[in-house]
């Protein structure tokens, strides 16, 4: 019970907050756009390039760790995907994008602060590892599966350039990417900038926490219910319990697999509406499950951490 009352629910305060001042009309939904727009696209890449820049790469990027999670991440975009299809009898763009909600785990807005409270911040490297590849990888299974059953005339050099077009577009790709620059070559920010940086950085989870809370309020739970059931259980329990199963056979360090494990217990985040946004398929599904998903998190992050050591 206490790791529900001191490291899910102060999470949970913030979104409910959020959501609160917003549904209530205190606070502006442009207000909850503009904040979303400051954390995603400056805030969070400050506080990933950072991170990144700082990692001990050789340490954090153990192949195990990121096996582990991704294995499990591909198995719920399988699941999902191929469960939309053969079980619900939906069309091939819209089972890609269900099977999108169950594979884009909420690693940066729940993941992070939920294993920062729970274990400390020495305990977010694997995490910054996790996030690294994450949009990456995402992004690159997602779209090439949309693009190959929308357009199978396509060239795969047109796929090939949508799909690196939407990765390298990301600001949060361009945080990591500059941050690995940074670690590699060795180089050294002012002290100044690096202050500067880790004041926007600062903000960067409290206020992304809150406009997550004000972004679900335009979110509905309608129809697809045993759709979004079906998500909810691959996200929440499957992958999680995948990657608790090969980080085990593999030996994980404790750390390394609470990292893992939490973060693929999160919820689809909300990138899981914008890609079915962005192909007008499945858009009331991966809503709902966004919504549904975050509010489940309450109690599955507490069940597993209860499970782990």
């Amino acid at each position: 019970m206490s790791a529900l009352l001191d490291v899910v629910l102060p999470v949970f305060v913030v979104i409910g907050a959020g959501y609160l001042v917003v549904w209530m009309g205190w606070f502006a939904q442009s207000g909850v756009d503009g904040l979303i727009r400051f954390t995603q696209n400056f805030a969070i890449p400050c506080l990933l390039f950072t991170a990144i820049s700082q990692l001990d790469l050789a340490q954090s990027f153990n192949a195990p760790l990121l096996i582990s999670f991704y294995v499990g991440a591909l198995a719920g975009f399988a699941l999902g995907t191929f469960g939309a299809r053969v079980i619900f009898g939906r069309p091939w763009d819209q089972a890609i994008a269900i099977g999108f909600c169950c594979l884009f785990s909420n690693t940066v807005l729940l993941g992070l602060p939920i294993t920062e409270r729970a274990y400390g911040t020495d305990a977010l490297s694997a995490n910054f590892a996790i996030i690294a590849l994450h949009s990456p990888f995402c992004y690159g299974v997602g779209i090439t599966a949309m693009e190959i059953v929308r357009a199978r005339e396509t060239a795969a050099g047109g796929v090939a350039r949508k799909v690196l077009k939407a990765i390298f577009s990301n600001a949060l790709i361009i945080g990591i990417g500059l941050g690995f620059i940074v670690n590699i070559s060795g180089l050294s920010l002012p002290a100044t900038m690096q202050e500067g940086l880790d004041l926007i950085s600062g903000a960067a989870l409290p206020a992304a926490l809150f406009g997550l809370g004000g972004v679900l309020v335009q979110y509905r739970p309608e129809g697809d219910l045993r759709v979004i059931a079906m998500v909810c259980a691959v996200s929440l329990v499957v992958h999680p319990a995948i990657t608790l199963g090969l980080g085990t056979l593999f030996n994980l360090p404790a750390g390394a697999m609470r990292s893992a494990v939490l973060t693929g217990a999160m919820a689809p985040g909300v990138n899981a509406y914008i890609f079915a946004n962005m192909y007008g398929a499945a858009r009331r599904v991966a809503a709902s499950a966004v919504l549904i998903g975050t509010a489940l998190s309450i109690l599955s992050a507490w069940v597993w951490l209860g499970m782990l050591p």
